[in-house]
């Protein structure tokens, strides 16, 4: 699948802000932490994903009524669904200049029903010319995830006969219906019935790199 740049800009995927807030001391802190350990770039990368997958329990796994949504919450309070854990981890690339996006699947019972929208993490790493998706959101039976910038190791592929979509467009900031969610919450109970089926096209015309 091609992935589409939403910002032609690759800076507006190094940004920091309320949401993706790399600036917070909390996010500096992990960060300077994995990169003592990790200089690279891409050790770095993996490190921080593997942080971000193993350190950070998902919610709806552990039980753990708290809602996420800015980075810097997600790795203080080391709780978060898919999107939360997105954010946490673009917000770690980011905090040491490597450019991060948010990205989304649209996935399904295997009958095809309860659609729902999975939050992802795309990274571009120095001397890379394509983004790579990545899926910290954690492992369990049947789910294991790896960091890759070859073969996707995501925690599902998406099966197309069941209205199951991956979505191209790579998003500087959370699509704003993931993040309405999110802030609208009163706990995750709340989320979990409220979660996006499906994503509409924001912003302006997405653009193709050369």
């Amino acid at each position: 699948m091609e992935l589409i740049q939403q910002d032609p800009d690759v800076n507006a995927y190094l940004a920091a802000s309320e949401t993706v807030d790399h600036e917070h001391p909390t996010v500096r802190r992990v960060a300077d932490g994995l990169s003592v350990e990790h200089p690279d770039a891409y050790a770095y990368a993996e490190a921080a994903f593997a942080y971000v997958r193993d350190e950070i329990p998902h919610s709806m796994d552990s039980g753990d009524l708290r809602v996420t949504w800015r980075a810097s919450d997600v790795l203080e309070l080391r709780t978060g669904i898919c999107y939360a854990k997105a954010v946490a981890y673009a917000a770690l690339l980011r905090a040491r200049g490597i450019p991060a996006a948010l990205c989304y699947q649209r996935l399904t019972d295997d009958d095809g029903s309860h659609p729902v929208v999975h939050g992802l993490t795309a990274v571009l790493l120095p001397g890379e010319r394509t983004w790579a998706r990545q899926d910290p959101r954690g492992d369990g039976p049947g789910v294991d995830t790896r960091f890759s910038l070859g073969e996707e190791q995501l925690a599902r592929s998406v099966r197309p006969e069941l209205g199951e979509v991956d979505y191209p467009l790579l998003h500087a900031e959370p699509h704003p219906a993931v993040l309405a969610a999110l802030r609208a919450a009163r706990d995750r109970p709340h989320l979990e019935r409220t979660l996006p089926a499906g994503l509409e096209p924001t912003g302006p015309e997405p653009v193709r790199l050369p």
